[in-house]
């Protein structure tokens, strides 16, 4: 954890990438903060088209250093392409190539990822015990790898990627060989979906698929069995249709709630260096997604908070 920030002072922070606008995060950070007595604002810039490209990203990072930011949350889709144009990089970040939090200290930047440890400790409350003798991993792109290197400190020792850009699941299994050599892995396309959840323990789905822009489920309801755990890191809407339709068979079920509000506390915990309010951002959490529907509330957020159904987002 970095060092308290000085309470006399404001507290800058910014959320780059696309599609941004609608995000919990801020507004999570913001009230956070507000029970610690600090001045903090927390502000998105969406990003599209060639504002992606590196040389923009450069620009945007130089500036938020001299306008005094104090850290930078990153989404998709430039968790990768941010890396080069950081000065230091942590451990998770160095093992993963994939980064989503930058804190800038006397004009150093120094590059985390949240989604890691945002997802293992969700896991652990949510799924306590679950079996992680062989994970099927939907998506090997910056939420799929940083889900990836959760999954295997938490303990899994088979892992089988499933991705339809081949390069994109190669690159993450030659990653997890020098970081996991341990960890067997297996890399196939979607047509490989099948005989991949044959024999596996529990299912991840860190692809965008089930959230409002793009519904549906990842997975035919006939592949679903009782004997699988199911995880989903969407968290709006919070009960996914794999959600929904693994539930319905019986599956234990992870949303992506629980990464969603520990990733951000995580941030929060390196931006101030103060230890943050878990259950009450869990109470925040619940508040803002309920204020947007009135569906009754149906989701497995840790310690009994209760969530209603949303629009669409996945964690970042």
């Amino acid at each position: 954890m970095s060092a308290p920030r000085d309470p006399g002072r404001s507290v800058l922070v910014g959320l780059l990438g696309q599609g941004v606008k609608p995000s919990l995060t801020p507004e999570m950070h913001e009230r956070e903060a507000q029970r610690h007595g600090l001045r903090y604002v927390y502000k998105t810039v969406d990003l599209e088209g060639d504002r992606l490209e590196v040389e923009h990203l450069r620009g945007l990072l130089a500036a938020a250093i001299e306008l005094g930011f104090d850290g930078l949350n990153v989404t998709h889709p430039i968790k990768r392409t941010m890396l080069p144009l950081v000065d230091e990089r942590a451990a998770e970040v160095e093992r993963i190539g994939a980064l989503n939090t930058v804190l800038v200290r006397d004009g150093v930047t120094r590059a985390h990822n949240t989604d890691v440890t945002g997802f293992a400790r969700a896991f652990r409350e949510g799924l306590p015990g679950a079996d992680l003798s062989d994970v099927v991993l939907l998506g090997a792109g910056g939420a799929g790898t940083a889900v990836a290197d959760a999954l295997v400190d938490l303990g899994a020792s088979r892992l089988h990627l499933i991705d339809p850009d081949r390069a994109r699941a190669d690159a993450l299994r030659d990653t997890l060989a020098s970081t996991a050599p341990d960890v067997e892995v297996a890399v196939d396309g979607p047509d490989a979906l099948a005989d991949a959840l044959s024999d596996a323990s529990g299912l991840v789905n860190a692809t965008p698929v089930g959230m409002a822009q793009h519904p549906g489920s990842p997975v035919p309801e006939g592949l679903l069995a009782a004997q699988r755990w199911v995880a989903d890191i969407v968290y709006r809407p919070l009960l996914t249709e794999l959600l929904r339709t693994a539930r319905a068979h019986g599956c234990p079920t992870l949303s992506g709630a629980g990464m969603a509000v520990h990733q951000a506390a995580d941030t929060f915990e390196l931006l101030t260096g103060r230890t943050a309010h878990r259950e009450e951002m869990f109470r925040d959490f619940d508040e803002m997604v309920s204020a947007e529907t009135a569906a009754p509330p149906d989701v497995d957020v840790p310690n009994n908070h209760r969530s209603r159904e949303s629009s669409g987002e996945r964690n970042h």
